[in-house]
Protein backbone atom coordinates (compact mmCIF):
# COMPACT_ATOMS: atom_id res chain seq x y z
CA UNK A 1 0.00 0.00 0.00
CA UNK A 2 1.33 3.44 -0.76
CA UNK A 3 1.15 6.57 1.24
CA UNK A 4 2.51 9.06 -1.25
CA UNK A 5 1.31 9.29 -4.84
CA UNK A 6 -1.86 7.25 -5.27
CA UNK A 7 -3.12 5.85 -8.36
CA UNK A 8 -5.76 6.12 -10.88
CA UNK A 9 -9.32 6.30 -11.73
CA UNK A 10 -12.15 3.91 -12.03
CA UNK A 11 -12.30 2.37 -15.37
CA UNK A 12 -15.89 1.94 -16.20
CA UNK A 13 -17.13 4.52 -13.82
CA UNK A 14 -16.70 8.11 -12.95
CA UNK A 15 -17.69 10.58 -10.33
CA UNK A 16 -17.86 14.25 -9.62
CA UNK A 17 -16.21 16.87 -7.69
CA UNK A 18 -16.91 20.22 -6.34
CA UNK A 19 -15.22 23.45 -7.14
CA UNK A 20 -14.23 25.09 -3.91
CA UNK A 21 -12.70 28.23 -2.52
CA UNK A 22 -11.19 28.58 0.94
CA UNK A 23 -12.69 31.67 2.53
CA UNK A 24 -12.14 33.75 5.62
CA UNK A 25 -13.50 36.97 6.96
CA UNK A 26 -16.46 38.44 8.74
CA UNK A 27 -20.11 37.55 8.34
CA UNK A 28 -21.61 39.52 5.48
CA UNK A 29 -25.29 40.28 5.10
CA UNK A 30 -27.18 37.66 3.17
CA UNK A 31 -28.21 38.53 -0.36
CA UNK A 32 -31.84 39.42 -0.83
CA UNK A 33 -32.21 38.19 -4.43
CA UNK A 34 -32.60 34.45 -4.74
CA UNK A 35 -30.32 32.47 -7.04
CA UNK A 36 -30.41 28.82 -8.14
CA UNK A 37 -30.75 26.19 -5.45
CA UNK A 38 -27.13 25.09 -5.02
CA UNK A 39 -25.34 22.41 -3.01
CA UNK A 40 -22.22 23.29 -1.02
CA UNK A 41 -19.72 21.37 1.07
CA UNK A 42 -18.91 23.42 4.15
CA UNK A 43 -15.86 22.36 6.15
CA UNK A 44 -15.32 23.21 9.80
CA UNK A 45 -11.69 23.39 10.93
CA UNK A 46 -10.07 19.96 11.24
CA UNK A 47 -11.08 18.38 14.53
CA UNK A 48 -13.64 21.06 15.36
CA UNK A 49 -17.36 20.59 15.88
CA UNK A 50 -19.79 21.79 13.24
CA UNK A 51 -22.10 23.83 15.47
CA UNK A 52 -20.42 27.18 14.68
CA UNK A 53 -20.36 26.32 10.99
CA UNK A 54 -24.05 25.40 11.10
CA UNK A 55 -24.87 28.73 12.74
CA UNK A 56 -23.03 30.64 10.03
CA UNK A 57 -24.81 28.58 7.37
CA UNK A 58 -28.19 29.58 8.80
CA UNK A 59 -27.17 33.23 8.98
CA UNK A 60 -26.06 33.09 5.34
CA UNK A 61 -29.48 31.73 4.34
CA UNK A 62 -28.35 28.16 3.87
CA UNK A 63 -29.99 24.91 5.01
CA UNK A 64 -27.98 21.99 6.37
CA UNK A 65 -29.31 18.84 4.66
CA UNK A 66 -26.71 16.48 6.13
CA UNK A 67 -24.25 16.89 8.98
CA UNK A 68 -21.19 14.66 9.09
CA UNK A 69 -19.90 15.63 12.49
CA UNK A 70 -17.50 12.69 12.38
CA UNK A 71 -15.41 14.53 9.78
CA UNK A 72 -16.51 18.13 10.31
CA UNK A 73 -18.35 18.49 7.00
CA UNK A 74 -21.82 19.86 6.29
CA UNK A 75 -23.83 19.34 3.11
CA UNK A 76 -25.73 22.57 2.56
CA UNK A 77 -28.35 23.88 0.14
CA UNK A 78 -28.81 27.58 -0.50
CA UNK A 79 -30.38 29.96 -3.02
CA UNK A 80 -28.23 32.84 -1.76
CA UNK A 81 -25.98 33.84 -4.70
CA UNK A 82 -23.47 35.28 -2.21
CA UNK A 83 -23.47 32.26 0.07
CA UNK A 84 -19.70 31.56 -0.20
CA UNK A 85 -18.88 35.13 0.84
CA UNK A 86 -21.59 35.43 3.48
CA UNK A 87 -20.79 32.17 5.27
CA UNK A 88 -17.08 32.96 5.69
CA UNK A 89 -15.70 33.51 9.17
CA UNK A 90 -14.91 31.80 12.44
CA UNK A 91 -15.93 28.16 12.40
CA UNK A 92 -15.52 27.82 8.63
CA UNK A 93 -12.35 26.44 7.07
CA UNK A 94 -13.45 26.23 3.44
CA UNK A 95 -16.48 26.00 1.16
CA UNK A 96 -17.01 24.17 -2.12
CA UNK A 97 -19.98 24.51 -4.47
CA UNK A 98 -20.81 21.30 -6.31
CA UNK A 99 -23.12 22.94 -8.84
CA UNK A 100 -22.70 21.61 -12.36
CA UNK A 101 -19.80 19.39 -11.38
CA UNK A 102 -21.30 15.97 -11.97
CA UNK A 103 -19.25 13.48 -13.96
CA UNK A 104 -21.10 10.88 -15.99
CA UNK A 105 -20.57 7.22 -15.21
CA UNK A 106 -18.96 5.58 -18.23
CA UNK A 107 -20.84 2.34 -18.78
CA UNK A 108 -18.99 1.12 -21.84
CA UNK A 109 -20.44 -1.64 -24.02
CA UNK A 110 -22.17 -4.62 -22.42
CA UNK A 111 -22.74 -7.95 -24.13
CA UNK A 112 -25.68 -9.77 -22.53
CA UNK A 113 -25.81 -13.56 -22.17
CA UNK A 114 -29.10 -15.39 -22.92
CA UNK A 115 -30.88 -16.20 -19.66
CA UNK A 116 -31.60 -19.76 -20.80
CA UNK A 117 -27.88 -20.52 -20.68
CA UNK A 118 -27.56 -19.37 -17.08
CA UNK A 119 -29.47 -22.03 -15.11
CA UNK A 120 -28.28 -25.49 -14.13
CA UNK A 121 -28.52 -27.35 -10.82
CA UNK A 122 -25.08 -27.46 -9.20
CA UNK A 123 -23.35 -26.86 -5.88
CA UNK A 124 -19.89 -26.72 -7.44
CA UNK A 125 -18.54 -23.26 -8.32
CA UNK A 126 -16.67 -24.71 -11.27
CA UNK A 127 -19.97 -26.12 -12.55
CA UNK A 128 -21.99 -22.96 -12.30
CA UNK A 129 -23.66 -22.67 -15.74
CA UNK A 130 -21.52 -19.76 -16.94
CA UNK A 131 -18.31 -20.53 -15.04
CA UNK A 132 -16.63 -21.77 -18.22
CA UNK A 133 -16.83 -18.22 -19.57
CA UNK A 134 -15.33 -16.71 -16.41
CA UNK A 135 -11.68 -16.87 -17.48
CA UNK A 136 -10.91 -14.38 -14.74
CA UNK A 137 -11.69 -16.72 -11.84
CA UNK A 138 -9.12 -19.45 -12.59
CA UNK A 139 -6.57 -16.70 -13.28
CA UNK A 140 -6.63 -15.77 -9.58
CA UNK A 141 -7.16 -19.35 -8.28
CA UNK A 142 -10.76 -18.90 -7.15
CA UNK A 143 -11.72 -22.63 -7.46
CA UNK A 144 -8.82 -23.65 -5.20
CA UNK A 145 -9.73 -20.92 -2.71
CA UNK A 146 -13.38 -22.04 -2.53
CA UNK A 147 -12.28 -25.55 -1.61
CA UNK A 148 -10.73 -24.01 1.53
CA UNK A 149 -12.86 -20.97 2.32
CA UNK A 150 -15.54 -19.32 0.17
CA UNK A 151 -16.03 -16.44 2.57
CA UNK A 152 -17.80 -15.60 5.81
CA UNK A 153 -21.22 -13.94 6.03
CA UNK A 154 -19.78 -11.73 8.77
CA UNK A 155 -17.66 -9.91 6.18
CA UNK A 156 -19.47 -7.12 4.31
CA UNK A 157 -18.12 -5.34 1.23
CA UNK A 158 -19.61 -1.94 0.50
CA UNK A 159 -20.20 -1.35 -3.21
CA UNK A 160 -20.09 2.43 -3.67
CA UNK A 161 -21.68 2.54 -7.09
CA UNK A 162 -25.00 2.76 -8.97
CA UNK A 163 -26.95 0.37 -6.74
CA UNK A 164 -27.45 -3.40 -6.74
CA UNK A 165 -30.46 -5.28 -8.07
CA UNK A 166 -32.01 -6.91 -5.01
CA UNK A 167 -34.08 -9.23 -7.23
CA UNK A 168 -31.16 -10.71 -9.17
CA UNK A 169 -31.11 -14.51 -8.70
CA UNK A 170 -27.32 -14.49 -8.23
CA UNK A 171 -27.41 -11.62 -5.71
CA UNK A 172 -30.72 -11.70 -3.82
CA UNK A 173 -29.24 -13.85 -1.05
CA UNK A 174 -25.96 -11.93 -1.00
CA UNK A 175 -27.06 -8.41 -0.13
CA UNK A 176 -26.87 -7.05 3.41
CA UNK A 177 -30.11 -5.09 3.12
CA UNK A 178 -29.82 -3.70 6.64
CA UNK A 179 -26.55 -2.03 5.65
CA UNK A 180 -27.59 -0.78 2.21
CA UNK A 181 -28.57 2.78 1.41
CA UNK A 182 -28.77 5.49 -1.19
CA UNK A 183 -26.46 8.47 -0.63
CA UNK A 184 -27.79 10.58 -3.49
CA UNK A 185 -27.72 14.24 -2.51
CA UNK A 186 -25.45 13.42 0.43
CA UNK A 187 -28.39 12.16 2.49
CA UNK A 188 -28.96 8.52 3.42
CA UNK A 189 -32.17 6.78 2.29
CA UNK A 190 -32.38 3.12 3.33
CA UNK A 191 -35.55 2.38 1.35
CA UNK A 192 -34.89 -0.70 -0.80
CA UNK A 193 -36.15 0.99 -3.94
CA UNK A 194 -33.75 3.88 -3.33
CA UNK A 195 -30.60 1.73 -3.41
CA UNK A 196 -31.70 -0.44 -6.33
CA UNK A 197 -30.39 0.53 -9.80
CA UNK A 198 -32.45 2.92 -11.90
CA UNK A 199 -30.41 3.96 -14.92
CA UNK A 200 -27.17 1.96 -14.57
CA UNK A 201 -26.27 -1.68 -13.90
CA UNK A 202 -22.61 -0.91 -13.19
CA UNK A 203 -22.96 -1.59 -9.46
CA UNK A 204 -24.83 -4.83 -10.10
CA UNK A 205 -21.97 -6.03 -12.33
CA UNK A 206 -19.36 -5.09 -9.71
CA UNK A 207 -21.33 -6.83 -6.93
CA UNK A 208 -21.52 -10.07 -8.92
CA UNK A 209 -17.76 -10.20 -9.35
CA UNK A 210 -17.34 -9.85 -5.61
CA UNK A 211 -20.02 -12.19 -4.27
CA UNK A 212 -22.36 -13.83 -6.83
CA UNK A 213 -23.83 -16.93 -5.19
CA UNK A 214 -22.92 -20.55 -5.91
CA UNK A 215 -26.51 -21.60 -6.46
CA UNK A 216 -26.79 -23.32 -9.82
CA UNK A 217 -27.60 -20.06 -11.57
CA UNK A 218 -25.31 -17.89 -13.66
CA UNK A 219 -21.83 -17.09 -12.39
CA UNK A 220 -19.79 -17.32 -9.21
CA UNK A 221 -18.21 -14.44 -7.34
CA UNK A 222 -14.72 -14.33 -5.90
CA UNK A 223 -16.16 -14.59 -2.38
CA UNK A 224 -19.71 -16.04 -2.57
CA UNK A 225 -19.84 -16.59 1.18
CA UNK A 226 -19.56 -12.89 2.07
CA UNK A 227 -22.18 -10.17 1.85
CA UNK A 228 -22.27 -7.03 -0.24
CA UNK A 229 -24.02 -3.79 0.68
CA UNK A 230 -25.37 -1.40 -1.90
CA UNK A 231 -24.20 2.14 -1.22
CA UNK A 232 -25.69 4.08 -4.10
CA UNK A 233 -23.72 7.17 -5.08
CA UNK A 234 -24.76 7.50 -8.76
CA UNK A 235 -27.90 9.54 -9.38
CA UNK A 236 -30.61 8.92 -11.98
CA UNK A 237 -28.80 11.08 -14.52
CA UNK A 238 -25.71 8.88 -14.18
CA UNK A 239 -23.63 11.34 -12.15
CA UNK A 240 -21.71 11.05 -8.89
CA UNK A 241 -21.34 14.15 -6.77
CA UNK A 242 -18.86 14.65 -3.93
CA UNK A 243 -21.57 14.85 -1.29
CA UNK A 244 -22.73 11.36 -2.28
CA UNK A 245 -19.21 9.95 -2.11
CA UNK A 246 -18.67 11.51 1.33
CA UNK A 247 -21.93 10.02 2.55
CA UNK A 248 -20.85 6.64 1.16
CA UNK A 249 -17.51 6.51 2.97
CA UNK A 250 -19.02 7.59 6.28
CA UNK A 251 -21.97 5.20 5.92
CA UNK A 252 -19.64 2.27 5.27
CA UNK A 253 -17.56 3.22 8.29
CA UNK A 254 -20.54 3.52 10.63
CA UNK A 255 -22.27 0.32 9.47
CA UNK A 256 -19.63 -2.32 9.98
CA UNK A 257 -18.24 -2.73 6.48
CA UNK A 258 -14.67 -3.97 6.36
CA UNK A 259 -13.99 -3.32 2.65
CA UNK A 260 -15.35 -0.89 0.06
CA UNK A 261 -15.02 -1.04 -3.71
CA UNK A 262 -14.75 2.27 -5.56
CA UNK A 263 -14.87 2.08 -9.35
CA UNK A 264 -15.13 5.79 -10.12
CA UNK A 265 -13.36 9.12 -9.81
CA UNK A 266 -14.56 12.25 -8.05
CA UNK A 267 -14.21 15.42 -10.07
CA UNK A 268 -14.92 16.74 -13.50
CA UNK A 269 -11.13 17.02 -13.51
CA UNK A 270 -9.75 13.49 -13.74
CA UNK A 271 -6.81 14.76 -11.69
CA UNK A 272 -7.71 16.76 -8.59
CA UNK A 273 -5.10 19.38 -7.77
CA UNK A 274 -4.74 20.12 -4.09
CA UNK A 275 -3.01 23.40 -4.90
CA UNK A 276 -5.98 24.63 -6.98
CA UNK A 277 -8.34 26.83 -4.95
CA UNK A 278 -11.28 25.48 -6.97
CA UNK A 279 -10.58 21.91 -5.96
CA UNK A 280 -8.80 21.88 -2.61
CA UNK A 281 -11.92 21.95 -0.37
CA UNK A 282 -13.31 18.84 -2.05
CA UNK A 283 -9.96 17.10 -1.73
CA UNK A 284 -9.97 17.95 1.99
CA UNK A 285 -13.51 16.71 2.52
CA UNK A 286 -12.96 13.43 0.66
CA UNK A 287 -9.68 12.83 2.46
CA UNK A 288 -11.37 13.36 5.83
CA UNK A 289 -14.06 10.82 4.93
CA UNK A 290 -11.50 8.25 3.78
CA UNK A 291 -9.39 8.70 6.90
CA UNK A 292 -12.47 8.33 9.06
CA UNK A 293 -13.45 5.09 7.33
CA UNK A 294 -9.95 3.75 7.83
CA UNK A 295 -10.10 4.59 11.52
CA UNK A 296 -13.25 2.48 11.71
CA UNK A 297 -11.56 -0.56 10.16
CA UNK A 298 -12.47 -0.11 6.48
CA UNK A 299 -10.02 -0.90 3.66
CA UNK A 300 -10.96 1.13 0.60
CA UNK A 301 -10.06 -0.38 -2.79
CA UNK A 302 -10.23 1.61 -6.02
CA UNK A 303 -9.65 1.13 -9.72
CA UNK A 304 -6.58 2.68 -11.33
CA UNK A 305 -8.30 4.23 -14.32
CA UNK A 306 -8.60 3.71 -18.06
CA UNK A 307 -6.48 6.55 -19.43
CA UNK A 308 -3.26 4.52 -19.98
CA UNK A 309 -1.47 7.21 -17.96
CA UNK A 310 1.81 6.75 -16.11
CA UNK A 311 0.61 8.33 -12.90
CA UNK A 312 4.08 8.40 -11.38
CA UNK A 313 5.20 11.13 -13.80
CA UNK A 314 4.02 14.52 -14.93
CA UNK A 315 0.86 14.31 -17.00
CA UNK A 316 -0.88 16.51 -19.54
CA UNK A 317 -4.65 16.33 -19.03
CA UNK A 318 -6.57 17.49 -22.10
CA UNK A 319 -9.94 15.89 -21.35
CA UNK A 320 -11.01 17.68 -18.17
CA UNK A 321 -13.29 19.02 -16.95
CA UNK A 322 -15.50 16.39 -18.58
CA UNK A 323 -18.69 18.30 -17.85
CA UNK A 324 -17.85 21.36 -19.91
CA UNK A 325 -15.15 22.74 -22.18
CA UNK A 326 -11.92 20.79 -21.56
CA UNK A 327 -8.84 22.72 -20.52
CA UNK A 328 -5.27 21.83 -21.47
CA UNK A 329 -3.43 21.35 -18.19
CA UNK A 330 0.20 20.52 -18.89
CA UNK A 331 2.93 19.07 -16.68
CA UNK A 332 0.66 18.31 -13.76
CA UNK A 333 2.72 17.36 -10.72
CA UNK A 334 2.21 14.96 -7.84
CA UNK A 335 -0.04 17.54 -6.17
CA UNK A 336 -2.66 16.51 -8.73
CA UNK A 337 -4.21 13.16 -7.88
CA UNK A 338 -7.10 10.94 -8.89
CA UNK A 339 -9.69 10.60 -6.14
CA UNK A 340 -10.33 8.32 -4.39
CA UNK A 341 -7.71 6.00 -5.91
CA UNK A 342 -4.70 8.18 -5.13
CA UNK A 343 -5.71 9.12 -1.62
CA UNK A 344 -3.31 7.82 1.06
CA UNK A 345 -4.25 4.39 2.36
CA UNK A 346 -6.40 3.39 -0.63
CA UNK A 347 -5.41 0.21 -2.50
CA UNK A 348 -5.21 0.92 -6.24
CA UNK A 349 -5.76 -1.82 -8.80
CA UNK A 350 -4.66 -1.96 -12.45
CA UNK A 351 -6.21 -4.28 -15.04
CA UNK A 352 -4.94 -7.23 -17.07
CA UNK A 353 -6.23 -9.03 -20.18
CA UNK A 354 -6.93 -12.77 -20.47
CA UNK A 355 -3.22 -13.08 -21.31
CA UNK A 356 -2.31 -11.85 -17.83
CA UNK A 357 -0.66 -8.76 -19.35
CA UNK A 358 -1.65 -5.12 -18.88
CA UNK A 359 -4.89 -4.16 -20.59
CA UNK A 360 -4.32 -1.50 -23.25
CA UNK A 361 -6.41 1.08 -21.39
CA UNK A 362 -5.18 0.53 -17.82
CA UNK A 363 -3.35 3.37 -16.12
CA UNK A 364 -0.20 2.47 -14.25
CA UNK A 365 2.65 3.93 -12.24
CA UNK A 366 5.59 2.82 -10.10
CA UNK A 367 4.66 3.41 -6.48
CA UNK A 368 1.09 4.12 -7.54
CA UNK A 369 -0.40 0.76 -8.50
CA UNK A 370 -0.50 -1.63 -5.54
CA UNK A 371 -1.80 -4.81 -7.19
CA UNK A 372 -3.38 -5.95 -10.43
CA UNK A 373 -6.41 -8.11 -11.28
CA UNK A 374 -8.44 -9.24 -14.32
CA UNK A 375 -10.24 -6.34 -16.00
CA UNK A 376 -10.57 -7.64 -19.53
CA UNK A 377 -9.23 -6.52 -22.89
CA UNK A 378 -11.57 -7.00 -25.82
CA UNK A 379 -9.03 -5.72 -28.35
CA UNK A 380 -5.90 -7.79 -27.68
CA UNK A 381 -6.74 -10.64 -30.11
CA UNK A 382 -6.95 -8.33 -33.12
CA UNK A 383 -4.29 -5.78 -32.15
CA UNK A 384 -7.08 -3.26 -31.73
CA UNK A 385 -8.79 -3.83 -35.07
CA UNK A 386 -12.05 -5.18 -33.65
CA UNK A 387 -13.65 -6.13 -30.36
CA UNK A 388 -14.16 -9.59 -28.86
CA UNK A 389 -16.64 -8.87 -26.02
CA UNK A 390 -16.16 -12.27 -24.36
CA UNK A 391 -12.62 -11.19 -23.45
CA UNK A 392 -14.27 -8.81 -20.99
CA UNK A 393 -15.46 -9.77 -17.50
CA UNK A 394 -18.68 -11.77 -17.23
CA UNK A 395 -20.88 -10.88 -14.27
CA UNK A 396 -24.41 -10.00 -13.19
CA UNK A 397 -26.38 -7.29 -14.99
CA UNK A 398 -29.69 -5.44 -14.79
CA UNK A 399 -31.36 -4.09 -17.90
CA UNK A 400 -32.68 -0.73 -16.74
CA UNK A 401 -34.92 -0.35 -19.79
CA UNK A 402 -36.74 -3.69 -19.47
CA UNK A 403 -36.17 -4.02 -15.70
CA UNK A 404 -34.85 -7.56 -16.12
CA UNK A 405 -31.90 -9.29 -14.50
CA UNK A 406 -29.23 -11.05 -16.51
CA UNK A 407 -25.54 -11.59 -17.10
CA UNK A 408 -23.11 -9.83 -19.39
CA UNK A 409 -19.57 -8.68 -20.16
CA UNK A 410 -17.91 -5.38 -19.32
CA UNK A 411 -14.25 -4.34 -19.29
CA UNK A 412 -12.22 -1.75 -17.40
CA UNK A 413 -10.30 -1.16 -14.21
CA UNK A 414 -13.81 -0.83 -12.77
CA UNK A 415 -13.92 -4.61 -13.25
CA UNK A 416 -10.43 -5.32 -11.85
CA UNK A 417 -11.02 -3.50 -8.57
CA UNK A 418 -13.89 -5.77 -7.39
CA UNK A 419 -11.68 -8.83 -7.96
CA UNK A 420 -9.24 -7.36 -5.44
CA UNK A 421 -12.11 -6.45 -3.11
CA UNK A 422 -13.36 -10.04 -3.26
CA UNK A 423 -9.89 -11.39 -2.46
CA UNK A 424 -9.65 -8.97 0.47
CA UNK A 425 -13.00 -10.27 1.74
CA UNK A 426 -11.72 -13.85 1.53
CA UNK A 427 -8.60 -12.83 3.43
CA UNK A 428 -10.69 -11.37 6.25
CA UNK A 429 -12.86 -14.47 6.28
CA UNK A 430 -9.83 -16.72 6.75
CA UNK A 431 -7.90 -14.33 9.00
CA UNK A 432 -10.40 -12.14 10.87
CA UNK A 433 -9.33 -9.08 12.78
CA UNK A 434 -6.80 -7.58 10.38
CA UNK A 435 -6.66 -3.79 10.41
CA UNK A 436 -6.89 -1.99 7.04
CA UNK A 437 -3.14 -1.48 6.80
CA UNK A 438 -2.45 -5.10 7.66
CA UNK A 439 -4.98 -6.30 5.11
CA UNK A 440 -3.50 -4.09 2.38
CA UNK A 441 -0.04 -5.44 3.13
CA UNK A 442 -1.36 -9.01 3.14
CA UNK A 443 -2.92 -8.55 -0.31
CA UNK A 444 0.45 -7.44 -1.63
CA UNK A 445 2.48 -10.16 0.09
CA UNK A 446 0.21 -12.91 -1.24
CA UNK A 447 0.02 -11.51 -4.78
CA UNK A 448 1.77 -13.39 -7.59
CA UNK A 449 4.56 -11.28 -9.08
CA UNK A 450 4.14 -10.36 -12.76
CA UNK A 451 7.31 -9.29 -14.60
CA UNK A 452 7.56 -6.23 -16.81
CA UNK A 453 7.28 -6.50 -20.57
CA UNK A 454 10.46 -5.50 -22.37
CA UNK A 455 10.44 -2.31 -24.39
CA UNK A 456 7.26 -0.45 -25.32
CA UNK A 457 4.03 -2.34 -24.56
CA UNK A 458 1.38 -1.48 -27.16
CA UNK A 459 -1.24 -4.25 -27.47
CA UNK A 460 -3.50 -1.75 -29.20
CA UNK A 461 -2.06 0.89 -31.56
CA UNK A 462 -2.13 4.34 -30.03
CA UNK A 463 -1.83 3.09 -26.44
CA UNK A 464 1.93 2.74 -25.82
CA UNK A 465 3.27 2.21 -22.31
CA UNK A 466 6.61 1.29 -20.77
CA UNK A 467 6.88 -0.81 -17.64
CA UNK A 468 9.50 0.12 -15.03
CA UNK A 469 10.67 -1.55 -11.87
CA UNK A 470 11.53 -5.09 -10.91
CA UNK A 471 9.54 -7.62 -8.91
CA UNK A 472 7.34 -4.70 -7.92
CA UNK A 473 6.70 -2.62 -11.01
CA UNK A 474 4.65 0.14 -12.56
CA UNK A 475 2.20 -2.08 -14.48
CA UNK A 476 1.30 -4.63 -11.81
CA UNK A 477 2.49 -3.30 -8.46
CA UNK A 478 3.18 -6.23 -6.14
CA UNK A 479 1.49 -8.57 -8.62
CA UNK A 480 -1.75 -10.40 -9.38
CA UNK A 481 -4.10 -10.82 -6.42
CA UNK A 482 -4.54 -14.50 -5.54
CA UNK A 483 -7.62 -15.88 -3.83
CA UNK A 484 -6.04 -19.20 -2.81
CA UNK A 485 -2.95 -17.60 -1.28
CA UNK A 486 -5.04 -15.51 1.13
CA UNK A 487 -7.04 -18.45 2.53
CA UNK A 488 -4.58 -21.33 2.72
Amino acid sequence: MKNLRRKTLAAASAVTLGVGLAVTGGLAPAASAAGPDTTFLVLAPQGAKTDKAAARVAAAKGTVVASYDQIGVLVVRSTNPDFVTDVAGAGIESVASTAGLGTALDEGETLEVPAAAAANATADPTKEPLFGQQWDMPMIDVPQAHAVNAGSAGVVVGVLDSGISSSHPDLASQIAKDKSTSCIGGVSDTTESAWNPTTSDHGTHVAGTIAAAVNGVGVTGVAPGVKVAAVKVVNNDGYIFPEAALCGFVWAADHGMQVTNNSYFIDPWELNCRNDARQRPVWQAVQRAIRYSQSKGVLNIASAGNSNWDLAHKITDTGSPNNGTPEDRENLTNSCLVLPAEAPGVVTVSAVAPTGKKSYYSSYGLGVVDVTAPGGDTRYRTNGASSTPTDGILSTTFNTATKTNGWGYKQGTSMSSPHAAGVAALALSAHPGMAPGQLASFLERTAESVPCEEGVWEPRPGFPATCTGGERNSFYGAGMVNAYNVVR
